[in-house]
């Protein structure tokens, strides 16, 4: 899965999703690319983090639990958060063009 960061998507990510046996969601961040119109290269990732994500739902409390570290191959732990949060899922077929991704990369 890529995920396109920032205001102009200007950043790709590669994400690798799993499904663990409790059926929690754990998504780690891999290569990162950069883009600027005719400017595009792979992101050093000495300059950047890896995240590990972990996502679940407490059916007990009724809310999504989240838990997020990035880390620095060499600086180490540089940040992250655990909480809790509630959501509604609105129908989405007539989601206007701003809400809409920017970018689209084929891959094979």
């Amino acid at each position: 899965m890529i995920d396109y960061l920032g205001t102009h998507q200007h950043l790709a990510v590669d994400l690798d999703l799993t499904v663990n046996d409790d059926g929690s969601l754990l998504l780690r961040s891999d290569a990162q690319r950069f883009y600027e119109g005719p400017i595009a290269f792979r992101f050093p990732m000495i300059f950047s983090g890896r995240a590990e994500l972990r996502e679940s739902f407490d059916d007990e409390a009724g809310v999504y639990r989240i838990s997020l570290t990035v880390t620095n191959r060499r600086f180490g732990f540089l940040f992250g958060y655990d909480g809790a949060f509630t959501c509604t899922f609105p129908e989405a077929k007539d989601a206007p063009a701003r809400l809409r991704p920017r970018r689209h990369e084929r891959r094979e």
